[in-house]
């Protein structure tokens, strides 16, 4: 009987790690041939049955793509943006989980609720109400409607990731601060703010990725073209370049993709812990 037991345990586990093997794979498909596609030569892209490894590989697909289209500007501009704004969804979540976590009030729950829902609340809805705003305001075709929202604390997911790190330290710390003289924002500075690290990180890395995806924000607001980011280059090089020339397309692609690439295995440690941690305390 407990032969058989443990024969169950050890095909029921093969038979996770077959399914996760094989799920695994088909996630990892498109960024082959997207990564083979690269290194093609151009007879080589519509070969059938499809060569995945390219003989020989070349590298031209990457200095010419590269160089139809001004992509160095639209990388410095992508990194602008996500920098900029992924600091200002850090500085004003936390700031809204810390208050969210720590303050007692009637009203607390109340206003956590209404914060959370407006994650139900599609973003066509506030489309163009929010666009009037921007636009009475001139800052269309800037920066600003991209940023300064992130300033205000727009995440509901952000702050509830964060307030449910918050609740996981142990109240006495505050109150020990307290006794030492510490007010709130020093509790919060010196306190909260190094013990999560991980969740920050987290957060850090979740609103750095949006940013740099982002399209649909940044094609609204940015008319200009020395203000394109990387996400409206590639729409319009695909939309230009991309039916005859898929190669270059996935090239170009391929190079916007390493920065998100070496940032998150920078961060995986930190980005693991933080969402592990997050939620052990209702």
């Amino acid at each position: 009987m407990r032969s058989d037991k443990k024969l169950n345990q050890i095909l029921s586990s093969l038979a996770g790690y077959i399914l996760i093997f094989i799920m695994g794979v088909i996630f990892v498909l498109p960024f082959a041939w997207l990564v083979s596609s690269s290194f093609k030569p151009t007879e080589q892209l519509y070969l059938v049955p499809p060569r995945w490894i390219p003989h020989p590989p070349v590298l031209t697909s990457f200095i010419n793509g590269w160089a139809l289209l001004p992509f160095g500007s639209y990388l410095w501009n992508t990194i602008f943006v996500a920098l900029v704004g992924a600091l200002g969804t850090v500085i004003s979540s936390s700031l809204v989980a810390y208050g969210f976590a720590r303050f007692r009030s009637k009203a607390n729950p109340i206003l956590f609720v209404l914060v959370i829902s407006t994650m139900m609340l599609p973003n066509q809805v506030t489309l163009i109400p929010v666009y009037q705003v921007f636009s009475k305001l001139k800052w269309i075709n800037t920066f600003l409607p991209i940023l300064v929202p992130q300033y205000f604390a727009v995440g509901a997911f952000y702050i509830f990731l964060l307030r449910q790190f918050f609740r996981t330290i142990p109240r006495e710390l505050d109150e020990a601060a307290k006794i030492d003289g510490c007010n709130t924002f020093r509790i919060f500075l010196f306190i909260m703010i190094p013990l999560c690290r991980p969740a920050l990180i987290t957060v850090l890395v979740f609103s750095l990725i949006n940013n740099w995806n982002d399209f649909m924000t940044q094609l609204i607001y940015l008319n200009s073209e020395k203000l394109y980011t990387i996400a409206i280059g590639l729409q319009f090089f695909s939309s230009k370049y991309g039916p005859q020339q898929i190669n270059l397309l996935m090239a170009v692609s391929l190079l916007t993709l390493l920065p998100l690439l070496f940032l998150f295995f920078v961060a995986q440690k930190y980005f693991v812990q933080g969402i592990a941690t997050t939620g052990i305390k209702g």
